[in-house]
């Protein structure tokens, strides 16, 4: 039944790692993504919620099914779609935080009848990619039933802009980072190279909620994001990517913000952090206080898992000195997978108690996960049986009936050093199995790490055979050695005699680490964005000959941009925009005493070479896109950087007046924050006289203080 509403507080409806169209080819598991989404979305309607907010990964796939997008289509018409108007207000200016074909929020569009806005950033499933770098995200946005935002069009210099709503007293602002590679953007907030935007007017009266997608643990040094870096002016983080449901929310005692992660609501591996019960969860917004009500999901398939060492269970004591004990551990085995059976079906009913569940019907086909240690002791042996054979002998009693056990083995200390064929290394089976996918890009390095390239640079290579394997790229590997091996030649061509002479060795290594340099720094543009697909020819029959698109005399070759060189350059937007000082800060650099002034002259020696290249390259990055430059954007721009102690000179520009403003979107300042240092009571707030704001504002900002931390 629908909840009272409180006319001062915002209720949201807060969901990740959907991941439909997970197992759509399975014969059981085919529709349990998209029903558990549809669950979802009920209970958006039916809890009387003000809005939907999801945190990545809403699809499984890059390029969703057909199927998987009509059942994500169809559940958000039915839930999202009704005459009941929507209470929030719109404060942002529409074209800075939406950048799709559609700049405005899509209850405010008086074509559509919108009840329950969605608000999505997207995750590493379903990021952009391909021709025009579009996602599913933005086809659903197009269609007016989700506003997708917090895109990043640059990997190496992030602005997050927020949404600004309002009900009642309550104000929201709502930040969104999708999801980037993760040792990118770790290296991003590293050196100082994200922004955070916020009103400068009523700062302090506005809840700030941030939803990503990145590693929340350190997998590796650098492939993940630290809770720390994040600024401390932010209430709460919506963490998306990770699947265990932790979902109530943790203070972090060093920022001061809360943190809650959802989890995914479909389990898409067999790991111990996948059968804790999934929940979404109702955040209720009022003022800067917030609550959390969170509500496990019923149409969620039960799932158990186990982990037993024979060599210590009492009940296969004694097996390992029997000959020819196989039968006897597949028979103990059998009775520990059927007790785990029942404990999904009695997890089930838990469940659904109480509710109009019919007693008679039959709990779903549970998922059952049983880790099998079978290390012996000296001069013994456990003989298992084959795990899928084993695993069959459950068929029409479980869903994953090919893979309910996983035996493996300790590998002693000298078996680390043999070098057999088939061998694996100590512990690379059970990390294969806890993850739920094996990056290649972590299989390109290691190839590589045994041998190198000596034409095509390492890092461009290994995205680009991601791409091919992850994304279905079929041109990926093709556009990156065209791309490549161009480059290469026209520099070689430009050489002189003297410099031929010498050797082209030398040379070919010299582009080699500068096409290398200029990937990792995230200044060479991707090669999807350097394609052109040619007309299909006339008489193309895709069934006889294969879709034209995957063909390779499809693909038409772009002059690419000129390869920066080893000290790189940036265009001119980017120059502008360095004048601000970034807002991320590692932990180290926390307590750096360095002043304002040395910063800001650090940063404006940094970018005064960039003033000589041009911006074309720009223009190729944003593809098409509104940029996000301070200085020159449109009259309706509602975005002014400001440097509180040392103002660098920016290029000319004449503020927008009320007359030219938008009668819709509040006027904002925007400030670069400073973690380190603290709000000097000099600092001035700069003022609107009470004629410039006309009766149509119902929001106006202030300018943002600094953050406390550097």
């Amino acid at each position: 039944m629908p909840q009272d509403s409180d006319p001062d507080t915002i209720r949201i409806l807060v969901s990740t790692d959907n991941h439909v169209g997970f197992e759509e080819r399975d014969p059981i598991r085919k529709d349990d993504s998209w029903r558990t989404f549809d669950e979802v979305m009920q209970l958006a309607r039916t809890r009387d919620v003000d809005m939907v907010l999801l945190a990545g990964d809403l699809f499984h796939d890059n390029r969703p099914s057909r199927k998987a997008m009509y059942q994500v289509m169809r559940s958000l018409r039915q839930n999202c779609l009704g005459m009941k108007p929507c209470e929030l207000e719109f404060l942002s200016d529409p074209a800075e935080v939406f950048e799709g074909a559609f700049a405005h929020v899509n209850y405010e569009d008086p074509d559509i009848n919108i009840s329950i806005p969605v608000f999505s950033i997207h995750g590493n499933h379903d990021d952009p990619s391909g021709d025009g770098h579009y996602c599913s995200l933005d086809l659903l946005q197009v269609a007016g039933l989700v506003n997708y935002f917090g895109r990043v069009p640059e990997a190496d210099n992030i602005h997050v802009k927020p949404i600004l709503l309002q009900k009642g007293k309550t104000k929201l602002a709502l930040y969104g980072i999708s999801n980037v590679r993760d040792e990118r953007i770790h290296r991003t907030f590293r050196d100082n190279k994200v922004r955070f935007y916020r009103p400068s007017q009523q700062k302090a009266d506005f809840f700030n909620l941030l939803a990503l997608h990145q590693n929340h643990y350190a997998h590796t040094a650098t492939s993940y994001l630290p809770e720390n870096m994040l600024p401390d002016f932010l209430d709460l983080v919506i963490w998306g990517h990770e699947h265990e449901c932790l979902i109530d929310p943790q203070r972090n005692p060093e920022t001061g913000f809360h943190v809650m992660q959802p989890g995914s609501s479909v389990a898409t591996s067999l790991v111990p952090g996948e059968a804790v019960t999934k929940h979404v969860a109702i955040l209720s917004i009022t003022g800067k206080t917030f609550e959390v009500e969170k509500i496990p999901l019923k149409t969620v398939r039960p799932f158990v898992t186990r982990e037993i060492t024979l060599a210590n269970d009492k009940r296969f004591r004694g097996l390992e000195k029997k000959q020819d004990n196989r039968q006897d551990i597949t028979k103990r085995l059998m009775v520990i997978v059927e007790e785990m059976i029942q404990e999904a079906n009695e997890k089930w009913r838990a469940l659904h108690g109480g509710t109009d569940v019919n007693e008679s019907e039959d709990p779903p086909l549970p998922l059952i996960r049983l880790k099998v240690e079978y290390t012996a002791p000296e001069g013994t042996k456990y003989e298992v049986e084959n795990p899928q054979r084993f695993s069959n002998r459950f068929a029409g009693k479980v869903a994953n009936q090919n893979d309910v056990v996983f035996f493996y083995r300790k590998k002693s200390a000298p078996a680390r050093k043999t070098k057999g064929p088939t061998e694996l290394p100590a512990g690379v089976a059970e990390a294969l199995e806890l993850s739920d996918a094996l990056k290649v890009d972590t299989l390109v390095q290691e190839f590589f790490a045994q041998q190198s390239l000596k034409i095509l640079p390492q890092a461009p290579f290994g995205d680009a055979v991601q791409q091919f394997v992850s994304k279905d790229d079929k041109h990926a590997v093709e556009l990156f050695v065209m791309d490549s091996l161009s480059t290469q030649v026209k520099g070689l061509l430009q050489l002189d005699d003297e410099k031929i002479n010498e050797g082209l060795d030398a040379h070919i290594e010299d582009f080699r680490k500068v096409m290398e340099k200029s990937f990792v720094s995230g200044q060479q543009k991707h090669a999807q964005r350097k394609r052109r697909i040619k007309e299909k020819p006339e008489g193309w029959d895709s069934d006889l000959d294969g879709h034209w698109i995957a063909q390779p005399q499809a693909i038409e070759e772009v002059p690419a941009s000129p390869v920066p060189g080893p000290s790189g350059s940036r265009s001119v937007d980017e120059e502008m925009l360095s004048i601000d000082e970034p807002v991320a800060q590692t932990a180290s650099k926390r307590a750096a005493t360095t002043s304002r002034a040395a910063r800001s002259t650090a940063v404006t020696r940094k970018a005064a070479p960039a003033a000589k290249k041009a911006a074309p390259p720009k223009k190729t990055a944003t593809r098409g896109r509104k940029k996000a430059d301070p200085f020159h954007g449109s009259e309706d721009e509602d975005v002014i950087m400001e440097d509180d102690e040392m103002d660098p000179e920016p290029p000319t520009r004449v503020p927008s007046t009320r007359a030219t403003r938008s009668s819709t979107a509040p006027k904002t300042r925007q400030t670069t924050l400073n973690f380190s240092q603290k709000p000097k009571p000099s600092q001035k707030a700069i003022e609107i006289s009470d004629d410039e704001i006309s009766d149509d504002d119902a929001f106006e900002s202030m300018p943002a203080t600094r953050s406390r931390r550097r």
